[in-house]
């Protein structure tokens, strides 16, 4: 253990010796069949969230559903809060992964995204996006901007108010709604009234000081080589698909971005919130003091996962309800919201 691991919280230690006892019952976990890999990762994090996370809120409805969109139909989840009726505000939210795993159907995401729905009083869809290798980049994001456009076409099949919807997404997710995003806008779609960054992978190689620190042992080991399977043989790529990568910022919706402190993947984060301020685009990003790449959804042991919970849902309560349009003077997300604690 190194000095920066020694000064982790014992709820981020007691979770990570949780993880290697638990991986070590799942050998699958380190082979190269992608199904049974894939399989034990959904063990590994579904028995986690049991122990780690807080059970989901019993006042929201859960359900499975399809949306039909011209590329095919796309599988998602919605969360909605009980004793509601007509359309309501809706983020759709992107999973976690790493680009070539997660799904959602895992437990974590149930419980999060369900108290996200009743503590922000919004409707929450989770999008079962296409998974890298076997579908590349741009096929996530495609997913996005189709099941985006259905929910736009047919707002009273979902339950949607088509004049209040936004995005979202936690770390290969958040990287997958920020490139949707700048495709959307590439479009001349600006309609989007927010997006929400979590831990976000928004860089395909290493970037800043963070990722050479915590770079192994901080939960995130070996994501500098997911690049190469998230963009396929071919090594497909466009401007947006690191959106730290690209060129033009402006024109963007009010952004949320949350960072974990020991986390490879802050430093590009940091800077990709700056670039927006620096574009005219209205964002607050908040640094979560003591976390590491997974620990924002221990809701169920430490307290800082859930203020951060409590801080993301706070944000979208006041965007998606916002009386005027998001990011006015005194709303969150105002122009030039300097990176803070949280």
């Amino acid at each position: 253990m190194n000095a920066a691991q020694a000064r982790l919280p014992p709820a981020v230690h007691a979770w990570a010796a949780r993880i290697a006892s638990l991986s070590a019952e799942l050998p699958d976990l380190t082979g190269t069949d992608l199904p049974l890999r894939r399989a034990a990762e959904r063990s590994l994090s579904d028995a986690l969230a049991r122990e780690f996370t807080a059970e989901a809120p019993t006042r929201v409805h859960i359900a499975t559903e399809t949306v039909g969109t011209p590329i095919g139909p796309r599988r998602v989840r919605r969360y909605r809060p009980d004793a509601t009726e007509g359309t309501m505000p809706t983020q759709l939210f992107l999973h976690g992964g790493g680009f070539v795993s997660g799904s959602i159907d895992e437990l974590v995401n149930d419980r999060l995204l369900a108290a996200r729905a009743a503590d922000a009083g919004i409707q929450v869809i989770s999008l079962d996006y296409r998974l890298a290798p076997e579908h590349p980049y741009p096929a996530a994001v495609e997913d996005a901007i189709a099941v985006l456009d259905a929910l736009r076409t047919h707002p009273g099949r979902y339950g949607v108010d088509a004049s209040r919807i936004g995005i979202g997404g936690a770390s290969a997710g958040g990287g997958i709604a920020a490139s949707t995003v700048l495709h959307l806008r590439e479009r001349g779609d600006h309609a989007l009234v927010h997006q929400a960054l979590e831990v976000p992978a928004l860089a395909l190689t290493p970037f800043g000081a963070s990722a050479v620190e915590y770079a192994r042992g901080f939960g995130l080991d070996g994501y500098e080589r997911l690049a190469a399977l998230y963009l396929g043989p071919d090594g497909t790529t466009t401007p947006f698909a690191a959106p730290l990568d690209a060129a033009d910022l402006t024109g963007l919706p009010p952004t949320l971005i949350q960072v974990a402190e020991h986390d490879p993947l802050r430093d590009a984060a940091l800077a990709y919130g700056a670039r927006l301020i620096a574009a005219g685009v209205p964002t607050i990003t908040e640094i979560g003091r003591g976390h590491v790449h997974g620990s924002p959804g221990l809701t169920a042991t430490f307290e800082p996962a859930r203020t951060w919970q409590h801080r993301v849902a706070a944000a979208l309560r006041d965007v998606y309800h916002a009386p005027g349009a998001p990011g006015a003077p005194g709303a969150p997300g105002a122009p030039g919201a300097a990176a803070r604690p949280a």
